[in-house]
């Protein structure tokens, strides 16, 4: 199902006032993904996709004042009370997400009384957990999920109480270039104005202006010369045969990016390093390594640190590394 990327879409629409009206008929659609969603994967207690899509989709009918079965509600409460939300910066985005959807619930009263209450409580739970996850950089989980912990902090009024709220501001805003994807600028663009996606549900269209007018971007400039990258393949896991499967130099020009560095390691002789990606609204992911697949239901992911064990905080097209630099794919269980 594609719940996630036609969420996204329909929040889209909905900020951008269309003047044509679309979203009928892309909202049963993405009420009948929902279903989908969960009905394929019953028997493992999840959503075939994952619990962020899951989120997205119950968020953007609520932000369209569309109602949503409480069964479907009571999946989201049950996976966060569980713990079952993700793993690391994932976890971050997941549960704000599904606070935000919580709290456009409440908010838009397209739920009883008694389950308000208990999604008030989750959403401001949730505020308090992010708080806590904060580093000393002032990051929650990482750079990309830090707009989403602003968006619950603005959506629930811990803005104003939070000490977490400024110091993720301050953070956020020294790390603005790492926002150049049409996806993550959506993430961060509202919390820069002080709001969130719940914001889009009262957006009165007719007042709204018709101001928008395309920017010319400039092409980023080429970086002359060459660079080398120290490429690291890492399985701790207990079946795999060893712990490193693959150390080598990759020469690239200046300007590559991490997945740069794994294509010209695919072309490198002899052709023994392969990987596989999957497009995501965010970027593509990487999802295979030497024939290793980084899978949800097996509780793994590819995790990219640089050495000696520092988590990227940038996906493989948006990350370029420095020459002389080590990169270490590692499968981790979360």
């Amino acid at each position: 199902p594609h719940t996630g990327r036609l969420a996204l879409y329909l929040l889209g629409l909905r900020a951008t006032c269309p003047p044509v009206s679309p979203q009928r008929s892309l909202v049963t659609w993405l009420k009948y993904y929902l279903e989908e969603d969960w009905t394929g994967s019953r028997r493992h207690g999840h959503p075939l996709t994952n619990y962020y899509q899951y989120g997205l989709g119950v968020l953007a009918l609520c932000v369209h004042h569309k109602r949503v079965r409480e069964e479907v509600i009571r999946r989201l409460l049950t996976a966060q009370h569980h713990g079952r939300l993700g793993h690391g910066g994932n976890a971050v985005d997941t549960e704000a997400v599904v606070a935000l959807a919580f709290t456009c619930l409440e908010r838009r009263r397209l739920v009883g009384t008694g389950l308000a209450a208990e999604l008030k409580a989750a959403a401001h739970g949730a505020s308090r957990s992010m708080a806590e996850a904060q580093g000393p950089d002032g990051i929650i989980g990482n750079i990309y999920s830090t707009p989403w912990a602003l968006q619950v902090f603005l959506a629930t009024g811990a803005c104003q109480t939070e000490p977490a709220f400024g110091q993720a501001m301050a953070a956020l805003l020294e790390n603005l270039e790492a926002f150049g994807t049409a996806a993550t600028m959506a993430q961060v663009l509202p919390v820069l104005h002080g709001r969130s996606y719940l914001d889009f549900a009262s957006t009165q269209c007719r007042e709204e202006p018709d101001t928008l007018t395309p920017v010319d971007i400039e092409p980023p400039t080429e970086v002359p010369g060459n660079k080398t990258v120290q490429l690291v393949v890492e399985c701790p896991l207990p079946w795999c045969y060893e712990l490193r499967l693959y150390d080598r130099p990759v020469p690239v020009p200046a300007a590559a990016s991490l997945v740069d560095v794994l294509r010209a390691a695919a072309a490198l002789e002899p052709h023994d390093f392969k990987f596989h990606t999957q497009d995501t609204p965010q970027g593509p992911f990487l999802t295979q390594v030497l024939g290793l697949e980084a899978r949800q239901e097996k509780r793994n992911y590819w995790q990219l640190l640089t050495a000696p064990n520092t988590p990227l905080q940038m996906g493989i097209a948006d990350y370029r590394p420095q020459d002389g630099e080590t990169l270490i794919l590692r499968l981790s269980e979360w």
